[in-house]
């Protein structure tokens, strides 16, 4: 089911006249100095810290798995729907550096277009939340990958970051700062402790938000979805950090991470000593950002989009509305190669993203002398098939079935024979193989989608004009930007 149907049915707010609604609220009464403090000690730009002024009015909150230069593009893809949101309602815009995520499987690798060849380093990351893991150790080999981008004012600024998460939150402050976009990061010092009393709140009642959570299961079912959240008998929405980041249980009113137990008391102790130790789940943490953060709007990407639909009742469980939901930005990037490329063939760069190979040798059989007029033969035929049936049921009306079988077995083998025609064909042409491997690495690389692999940082310090070019994009949709 579609992310935006799902939302119709649960009655989820959307919209900019939601968003509007929803400014106002406040966030933590320490907020905006404890963000201030944070930014101030990452050296931000002067526009990053005139932005904390709009915090008064609201914020259109986004977030990421703090990746490698930034992660992939679709990072900057939120942020930039995120701040052309907050533009719209003057108010602020908001990054939140998913620093307590400890799923290092999905932030260790970075992926290059270098001449022409995917380059991937590959950082062995200890399996700890991104803000404990420091960069230290890493950072010689990030900036010899990198070769002469590292000494690039803006990379040499985000390598100078003390914890992974901070490499990430300098990436964006680097790139995207001058926009005003303000990164979050729950596990700096200067921010953790504005979790303490939602997380006592939480360890009062800790099997609640999991009830709600399953309840708003059921229903999503009962739709005809597929909630990708499901809490197991006793689970918690909290996880506690010891030598490993683990869920907590609750059971015969005692905790339990699987390796000891833990009272109550020795958790709220734990909490008051070092507040970052125990974080939210994913089914938790949305509501504890808005617990925090003034948040009137919520960029999302559609995945996010679906554990998020489940979260409503975990919302009235705080009493806090739910922001308006927004679905981010979607974009593919055309440098000067593949512009060309998709020109030659008329070919829409969506539909490969898309349709991949076969969305190319639909672009392609437009430009190979002979082939639309084998293709047109073709259609002529079933034509005349089609008067022939016509000419059948005349005489037997009962052999409609059979000649309407017979027709589209036809034209099912008529279709595979033209494929395999203009793969053999292409098979024998260097320049549309050629070509095609080049589309794929420029726009589907590894089998994905290009936002999914490269970093648009990546497009900025290859081309000067990239930032400007995603400032000038639609905030919502589907865009391309033609670099170059």
């Amino acid at each position: 089911m579609e992310a935006q149907v799902l939302a119709q049915l649960l009655g989820l707010p959307q919209g900019e006249e939601v968003l509007k609604e929803r400014l106002g609220r406040e966030g933590h009464p320490q907020l905006s100095s404890a963000l201030a403090a944070y930014l101030k000690r990452l050296q931000a730009p002067r526009e990053v810290l005139a932005a904390l002024e709009g915090l008064g009015q609201g914020a259109v909150v986004t977030g990421q798995q703090a990746g490698l230069l930034g992660g992939p593009a679709l990072t900057f893809y939120k942020a930039h729907t995120a701040l052309g949101l907050a533009e719209k309602v003057g108010a602020a815009s908001l990054f939140w550096v998913a620093s307590q995520d400890h799923d290092v499987e999905e932030v260790r690798h970075l992926h290059l277009l270098l001449e022409e060849e995917v380059r991937t380093l590959s950082l062995p990351l200890p399996p700890l939340p991104a803000g404990r893991i420091p960069f230290a150790p890493y950072r010689e080999a990030v900036r010899e990958f990198l070769g002469s981008w590292s000494r690039d004012t803006r990379v040499a600024y985000a390598l100078e970051g003390e914890t992974l998460s901070e490499f990430f939150a300098r990436t964006l402050l680097a790139f995207l700062g001058e926009r005003g976009l303000i990164p979050f990061d729950p596990m700096a010092q200067e921010l953790a402790p504005l979790f303490q009393k939602a997380l006592e709140r939480e360890l009062e009642d800790p099997l609640a938000s999991a009830q709600a959570i399953n309840q708003e299961a059921e229903r999503i079912r009962a739709l005809g979805g597929r909630p990708p959240l499901k809490r197991k008998p006793g689970a918690t929405n909290l996880f506690l950090e010891t030598d490993q980041r683990r869920l907590l249980f609750y059971q015969d009113r005692a905790f339990t991470d699987g390796v000891r137990r833990y009272s109550k008391k020795e958790l709220l102790e734990i909490l008051r000593t070092d507040p970052s130790r125990l974080t939210p789940a994913a089914g938790l943490r949305p509501v504890f950002q808005d617990l925090v953060l003034p948040t009137a709007g919520f960029v999302v990407g559609p995945n996010e989009f679906r554990y998020v639909a489940e979260l409503s009742g975990v919302y009235a469980l705080y009493g806090i509305p739910m922001p308006a939901l927004f679905l981010r930005l979607r974009a593919v990037v055309l440098e000067p190669p593949i512009h060309r490329i998709v020109e030659r063939y008329r070919l829409d760069p969506w539909a490969f993203v898309d349709g991949g190979e076969d969305a190319f040798l639909k672009a392609v059989k437009e430009v190979l002398e002979g082939f639309r007029e084998l293709e047109a033969e073709l259609l002529r035929l079933l034509e005349e098939v089609e008067a022939l049936g016509q000419k059948a049921r005349a005489l037997e009306p009962t052999l409609e079935r059979p000649f309407r079988r017979f027709r589209a077995r036809l034209k099912g083998e008529g279709e595979r024979l033209l494929k395999k025609l203009l793969r053999a064909r292409m098979g024998r042409d260097a320049v549309l193989l050629h070509h095609l491997e080049r589309l794929k690495r420029h726009l589907l690389p590894r089998g994905l989608p290009q936002e999914r692999v490269y970093p648009f940082a990546m497009y900025a310090l290859r081309h000067p004009e990239a930032l400007l070019r995603l400032r000038e994009a639609p905030i919502s949709g589907r865009a391309t930007l033609v670099l170059g």
